[in-house]
């Protein structure tokens, strides 16, 4: 039997990376969040039944939320968790139905949800993600500038055509080369989540910051490193359902790899990008300083900078959590090999 691929595989990263060695803080209110998450989410129609009977119910997105956010106010991190529980609903959606091998209902069920937040309102008898997003959206952009909102939506379009991009992919069977999967990737992987890191710390960051490189190098490494945990996490899952979007097919095309072999290349490469991203954020002081910027944009800079240096532990914890990508259809439980009861992965997850 073939070395297993799942979650596990990611320990190795706290023994090869420092930044990414110590357990993510969780903020001190979790349990509760994750109550008043779920009973929105349940309330909204986006996890229908038994919550533990479905990957989205699984999630336990709150617990990423409150470990990417440890100290900010709680209904600031609920917000956010909210958005991710939108997020995966709407990336099941297209994982997991005929609308994700269909660029034309990409399409068209992102242009609903658009509509949705530029008119202000959904439509009557709208489904539970265009009527979910508009009040996610109306809680988020009030107090953030036009530059910001502008942005986001953008962000919004472009996660709207790599989802298509999959789409078309999923319809002709092909398989993205090497060389085109991580932007790919990015644009699946809903951009417009980083954007959302300054309305729940209370900042905006300055668009000078923003056009420099340092920056683009900044965040898309971070994406580039969370994509990449997740479909080590995700790969098992993905492949039952024929799904090639998933850096392992990918080198299993382009390089004859089998997936643990593949998931170890992966692993190289995280740490990799994990050292651009630290290399790109102690850079960015000196960059700060030669674009002038007033003390209260630096401040926010630096707030923000440091979020995305802590994500990927956090990350790394909410996957050891989770249910999201459990085979046995439990909560974060491990999957048995033949003779040895694997241990939880959680336990490096300093779970309180």
């Amino acid at each position: 039997m073939g070395r297993v691929v799942d979650a596990f595989l990611l320990l190795s990263l706290t023994d090869q990376v420092a930044a990414l060695a110590a357990p993510s803080v969780m903020h001190p209110h979790a349990w509760p969040l994750g109550e008043r998450v779920g009973a929105w989410a349940r309330n909204r129609g986006l996890v229908l039944g038994d919550p533990d009977t479905s990957p989205l119910g699984r999630g336990r997105f709150e617990r990423l939320a409150a470990r990417i956010f440890p100290t900010c106010e709680l209904d600031r991190v609920e917000l956010f968790a909210r958005w991710l529980t939108w997020a995966f609903a709407l990336d099941d959606t297209f994982d997991d139905t005929p609308a994700g091998a269909s660029a034309t209902a990409v399409h068209g069920l992102y242009e609903d949800l658009l509509k949705a937040i530029r008119r202000g309102h959904a439509r009557p008898g709208a489904r539970p993600l265009e009527a979910t997003v508009v009040d996610l959206w109306q809680s988020t952009a009030a107090g953030m500038t036009r530059d910001w909102r502008r942005r986001f939506l953008l962000h919004m379009e472009e996660h709207r055509n790599g989802c298509a991009d999959e789409a078309v992919g999923r319809r002709v069977g092909g398989i993205p080369t090497q060389a085109a999967y991580p932007a790919l990737r990015r644009r699946a992987a809903a951009p417009f989540l980083y954007d959302l890191i300054e309305p729940v710390l209370g900042v905006e960051l300055p668009p000078l910051l923003l056009a420099t490189p340092l920056w683009k190098t900044l965040i898309d490494g971070t994406a580039d490193v969370l994509a990449w945990c997740n479909d080590v996490a995700s790969y098992t899952k993905e492949a039952a359902h024929g799904d090639v979007h998933n850096q392992i097919a990918v080198l299993k095309a382009a390089r004859g790899f089998e997936p643990a072999q593949a998931a170890g290349w992966i692993l190289d490469r995280i740490v990799h990008r994990v050292l651009d991203v630290q290399t790109a954020a102690q850079t960015m002081g000196d960059s700060l300083g030669v674009l002038r910027l007033p003390q209260e944009e630096r401040g926010a800079a630096a707030q923000v900078v440091r979020t995305l240096l802590d994500a990927p532990r956090a990350y790394l914890d909410w996957l050891a959590e989770s249910g999201r990508y459990s085979q046995s259809g439990g909560t974060g439980r491990a999957a048995l090999v033949p003779g040895q009861q694997r241990p939880r992965l959680d336990a490096f997850a300093s779970l309180r």
